[in-house]
């Protein structure tokens, strides 16, 4: 039965977690107008952990030209900043890799 309970639990997860990386990628589209982009959903290898509340956890990496001049801890603000509805109750960690155009590798 334990087994169900997980598979339910993750399934619950999936869904949930669905939603919001919808929600992420909207947000920025439509604020950071990304040139690439990036999402993968960590959420259900992070389920149950301590103080997440059920929230997401994301890895994302965008190359915008939005990026240009500013430091890697601007940038993430930046992203932080652009995806401020969520964290109260959908997103509880983001990890980001953002860039700028210039700096793909080719």
């Amino acid at each position: 039965m334990k087994s169900a309970d997980a598979a339910a639990a993750a399934a619950a997860i999936r869904a949930r977690s669905s939603a919001t990386a919808a929600r992420i990628e909207q947000l920025l589209r439509e604020q950071l107008q990304p040139l690439q982009f990036e999402l993968h959903d960590d959420s259900v290898a992070h389920a149950g952990h301590r103080g997440s509340g059920g929230k997401g956890h994301f890895r994302l990496r965008i190359v915008s030209t939005r990026f240009a001049g500013l430091t890697p801890v601007q940038r993430h603000r930046l992203v932080n900043q652009v995806l401020a509805p969520l964290w109260d109750r959908e997103l509880h960690a983001i990890s980001v890799a953002a860039a700028t155009p210039d700096e793909i590798v080719k």
